[in-house]
């Protein structure tokens, strides 16, 4: 099963076209940001959560991630394409431009950013933070839309919910930052420790404050702007992420080393995890918890 995760449009895009049923579930981390929309698409079941809740009213910080990515993982969800608005840090990733990142810096300070924070110790890889699998898939599909898609690049994902200062967005483009946005994490790296193949389609709606905006304009006008800018971002990402589910359909990846991404990673010894502490985990540890499962 592949999730879609919508940010800003491009939930409201997806679910006012899709009908299916809708799953109210809870988690050990709480209640997911939406109940999950399962609904057929091109011969696969799509799982459609809106990250931000309905009406938009979970800021970045607050987003219920761990419950949002245990959710989909017990639903079954095997491959996540996720998507977000993102300021654009480069002249040449212009506003409307979508973005296939490949690598991010993580800059926030008030989440958790991992489910295994009590009574074990896990250590995922993530040097390739987002899966290169799902990323082929959604390269494959980029090449059939009309967009300009940009196959590479470096998210910076800040705490917000306040945006940069000018001295900070320089800092980042120093960095070697492409786009800067608020939700990409924890949400990669909780599901890298889900064991799911996810994707990130980066929506620029504007160039981040480094670059001066053109003398005389009001910031009505600007934020006019930007909503059309991040309008027509969504038909694009909307395209691709149709597509990509499509090139799904017809030919599921194969698993992928994501999908065993715990088997080296759990440091504790097996005969010290509690059955409170298998429990708490549930679905994220199951099958490693067996017996005879990879130690």
């Amino acid at each position: 099963m592949i999730g879609v995760i919508g940010g800003t449009g491009l939930g409201e895009a997806l679910f006012g076209s899709a009908e299916g049923k809708d799953h109210d579930v809870d988690t050990p981390f709480g209640r997911p940001s939406t109940p999950i929309r399962v609904v057929p698409w091109h011969g696969v079941e799509v799982a459609l959560l809106a990250r931000h809740g309905n009406g938009h009213v979970f800021n970045p910080a607050q987003v219920p991630y761990r419950a949002n990515i245990y959710a989909l993982k017990s639903l079954g969800v095997t491959h996540v394409i996720a998507s977000g608005a993102v300021g654009s840090l480069r002249e040449e990733i212009r506003p409307r431009d979508l973005v296939l990142v490949d690598q991010i810096i993580d800059k926030t300070t008030r989440r958790t950013p991992t489910f295994f924070d009590e009574g074990l110790a896990v250590h995922v890889e993530f040097a390739e933070p987002f899966c290169p699998c799902m990323r082929d898939l959604l390269c494959a599909a980029a090449d059939k839309i009309a967009a300009t898609v940009h196959r590479k690049g470096t998210y910076v994902c800040m705490e917000g919910p306040a945006f940069s200062s000018i001295a900070e967005s320089r800092l980042h483009r120093e960095w070697g930052g492409d786009v800067i946005g608020m939700t990409a994490m924890p949400e990669a790296k909780l599901a890298r420790e889900a064991e799911l193949s996810y994707g990130l389609v980066a929506l620029a709606t504007d160039f981040d404050c480094w670059k001066p905006h053109e003398p005389g304009r009001n910031r009505q006008e600007l934020l006019t702007e930007i909503i059309g800018n991040l309008k027509d971002a969504t038909a694009n990402a909307v395209d691709l992420i149709r597509v990509a589910v499509e090139l799904f359909a017809a030919m599921p990846p194969a698993p992928c080393p994501v999908h065993s991404g715990l088997d080296l990673a759990i440091w504790t010894d097996r005969a010290k995890i509690t059955a409170t502490i298998a429990r708490r985990y549930g679905v994220l540890l199951e099958r490693y918890l067996q017996a005879g499962a990879p130690a």
